[in-house]
């Protein structure tokens, strides 16, 4: 075919934000993921066959062209036929949705055709689990990048919008006996499975401060539609960030940060949560709590540190402008000043005085960078009432005095 790898690099990006390349072929190969409903045809009873869906395609859909798709039971598809094959191949991606779609909705879907109670778990979770894409044109931008790979340019295909295809029809949907297989009910609980996998993942990645890993995961959360427990999808979305919140509190605590730190982030987004007026403005929201929580404990993590340790780092962190000398630590902490020493250099690589006057000098930093404060304030604000003592060390630090490198960042603007 000569576009393998692309194929399978889009079938890598879509699975990482939970949509399926699937094709549909006469031939069974193991080039190709056959298409499969994913239990959707079980509860619903629909009697067309792959086979029969095959000659429907052949017939029905034009060399070089993409189709957007909404079937009965409100699943979007895009698809296409492949070129270059011995045998005809249809691509599919899906199914997706457009917006979040409502208990009602299912309900209604259910009555209209005859799901019985035993089979409306299983279809609720299906819908709860069908990726939801608030901005399809990320999705036709891929698709539109593949289709210059596949045939060339832009101008050697066509999108075909809202194609009614004859797949299945109303009439021929079967009423069902009220019973559920087991093999049903294991799909429902698979289901729930994989959106508490994914939250384990992202909660995994937070731990390590891993912020690529978690802002995957989240993409692979957050497609999902939220369990809707009242009629405020709103109140739903902030209910879920509440609960991510506290998720996310329990990663940074697995890394070993502070409490202090934790709490001060965590009882800050829980205000910001409620304050919020749009679903976009609560996605925009859980979205920088996962960035900084991720943050948090790449600065603030102290695994692999010894309790002591994690004591005196965490004093050094809450109040540079406190006594922070070793003497000072050692008295505080009830040890021998020499041990403390020794201990600090074996697990942080450097002497107290060296690791303070780093974090002083970060601080120092940031202050000249978003504040006009001067420069002898900005000595005591790090804990350093010397400002010749200031200058020097941060000379030594950064390369230039606290004065040339705010020269150096004001002519930058």
């Amino acid at each position: 075919m000569g576009y393998e790898k692309e194929l399978q690099f889009v079938e890598k990006l879509l699975c990482n934000f939970r949509l399926n390349l699937r094709y549909l072929t006469k031939e069974s190969t193991e080039q190709f993921t056959v298409l499969k409903d994913i239990g959707l045809k079980d509860v619903l009873n629909y009697d067309y066959d792959e086979e029969s869906l095959l000659e429907l395609m052949e017939q029905n859909c034009k060399l070089n062209t993409i189709y957007k798709i909404k079937n009965l039971f409100m699943c979007n598809y895009l698809l296409f036929r492949l070129p270059n094959t011995a045998t005809p191949v249809f691509a599919y991606i899906g199914p997706y949705t457009l917006a979040p779609i409502s208990k009602p909705d299912i309900l209604k879907l259910a009555e209209e055709y005859h799901v019985t109670p035993g089979n409306l778990t299983q279809l609720e979770q299906f819908y709860l689990d069908m990726p939801l894409l608030s901005d399809e044109n990320m999705l036709l931008t891929l698709v539109y990048t593949l289709g210059e790979i596949l045939w060339g340019n832009a101008d050697q295909f066509t999108l075909c919008e809202d194609f009614q295809f004859p797949v299945y029809s109303q009439e021929s949907i079967i009423p069902i006996t009220d019973i559920q297989t087991p093999e049903e009910a294991l799909l429902s609980v698979q289901i729930v499975e994989k959106r508490y996998e994914a939250e384990q993942q992202l909660i995994h990645a937070v731990s390590n401060g891993q912020l690529h890993k978690a802002e995957l995961f989240f993409a692979n959360i957050s497609s999902r539609q939220y369990e809707q427990r009242s009629n405020n999808p709103l109140r739903d979305m902030k209910n879920y960030g509440i609960v991510l919140n506290t998720l996310l509190r329990k990663a940074a605590e697995s890394a070993a940060v502070h409490p202090i730190h934790i709490d001060h982030i965590s009882s800050q987004y829980a205000r910001k949560l409620e304050a919020l007026t749009s679903q976009s403005a609560c996605m925009s929201m859980l979205k920088e709590m996962i960035r900084k929580y991720c943050l948090l404990v790449k600065n603030h993590s102290l695994k692999g540190y010894s309790l002591l340790i994690r004591k005196v780092i965490t004093g050094i962190d809450y109040d540079l402008t406190a006594d922070l000398s070793l003497k000072t630590q050692a008295q505080l902490l009830n040890v021998n000043p020499s041990y403390l020493s020794t201990l600090f250099k074996k697990e942080t690589g450097s002497t107290l005085t060296e690791y303070v006057n780093r974090k002083r000098i970060e601080h120092a930093l940031l202050l000249l960078n978003s504040t006009d404060m001067q420069i002898q304030m900005i000595a005591q604000y790090c804990g350093i009432q010397d400002v010749n003592y200031f200058t020097k060390t941060f000379k030594k630090m950064v390369g230039k005095t606290p004065k040339e490198y705010r020269e150096m960042i004001t002519s930058h603007f």
